[in-house]
């Protein structure tokens, strides 16, 4: 396993008590593979992405409790001295908000070779050329005249490209994605993710890609963690959960995205808003908004328990997991 994540809990402090953002999340990613990590805003996805690669604000982030090891060594007893040595060269991450990522007083081959300058300890000359070549590599067109350009005169989608340049610079073993289609009109994102998996492939690197957006890794990852509330409610593989739900806020997600063959009718939309993390509903956090709540469901948090119908493993957070699953 490259990367593995155990019972991570990451809490923070807050004028109205104490936000529980992250509680018990448990995650593998191999090399060459791709996880997807689904869910509303606010379900803790990117906290604990931030928390894997070291970036958290700490305060008023707090971790709580928990194992983060990648190839065997737990990232979170590393000294920052070390941790600093994984970020970039061992682990990669590409942000949300491309525009806001770059520094826009510094043009983009300067960026993307200050990688090279710091990690690799290279000439100036030599890492503006190697910028030429990852901008090639992400394919941005005219690579030796646009070097010497600003993030602003780059498209959002030419930006993302950018970042993904940065982030594959060193040939990381993992790279995470949060949100990287976001902002993107339908054909961009379709190239963007079309890019990222190429790039995995080439590079056999593990990829976690973090996205409210179902629709967008059905062709990309390889299995999917379902979050809400700062817990992981259903894994399985893509086609899996494509097929077969077996958590009702999975299913909702689901029933969320728009179909050609329902032209005209009423979006299914999941009812309520996500829970407020100072206060967490008792027993099953989804209970307020599930149509398949009773009472135990109020009372009891349930486990993930262990749906494997086949070779596959599978997980739900459900008490009510085999209804879902062959409802």
């Amino acid at each position: 396993m490259l990367l593995e994540v155990r019972d991570l809990h990451v809490e923070f402090r807050t004028r109205d008590g104490v936000a529980k953002a992250v509680n018990g999340v448990s995650y593998g990613v191999d090399a060459g593979e791709t996880l997807a990590v689904l869910g509303e805003s606010g379900s803790g996805k990117s906290v604990t992405a931030q928390t894997v690669m070291g970036i958290l604000d700490v305060p008023p982030g707090r971790i709580t409790a928990g194992e983060i090891l990648f190839e065997g060594r737990d990232l979170l007893r590393l000294k920052e001295e070390e941790r600093r040595k994984v970020r970039g060269a061992e682990m990669a991450m590409i942000f949300q908000d491309a525009l806001s990522a770059l520094n826009p007083v510094l043009t983009v081959g300067d960026q993307l070779g200050e990688m090279f300058t710091v990690h690799r300890g290279m000439s100036r000359k030599d890492a503006r050329t190697k910028a030429v070549e990852l901008m090639d590599r992400v394919r941005i067109p005219a690579a030796k005249q646009r070097v010497r350009q600003y993030p602003h005169q780059f498209s959002g989608g030419m930006r993302q490209r950018i970042m993904i340049a940065m982030a594959m610079a060193l040939e990381p073993k993992l790279i995470i994605a949060d949100e990287p289609t976001t902002a993107l009109d339908v054909t961009v994102q379709a190239q963007v993710m079309e890019l990222l998996a190429e790039l995995r492939r080439e590079l056999h690197m593990g990829l976690i890609l973090i996205t409210h957006d179902l629709g967008v890794v059905a062709d990309v990852a390889d299995k999917i963690a379902v979050m809400y509330a700062g817990r992981i409610v259903e894994t399985a593989p893509v086609h899996d959960i494509y097929k077969a739900p077996a958590h009702p806020y999975t299913r909702g997600l689901l029933d969320s995205i728009p179909r050609l063959d329902q032209k005209g009718q009423e979006l299914y939309a999941i009812k309520g808003l996500p829970p407020n993390l100072t206060r967490i509903p008792p027993g099953c956090a989804f209970h307020p908004r599930c149509p398949m709540a009773q009472d135990v469901c109020r009372t009891d948090v349930p486990p993930l328990y262990d749906v494997t119908d086949s070779d596959a493993e599978r997980g739900s957070a459900c008490h009510f997991w085999r209804e879902c699953l062959h409802g």
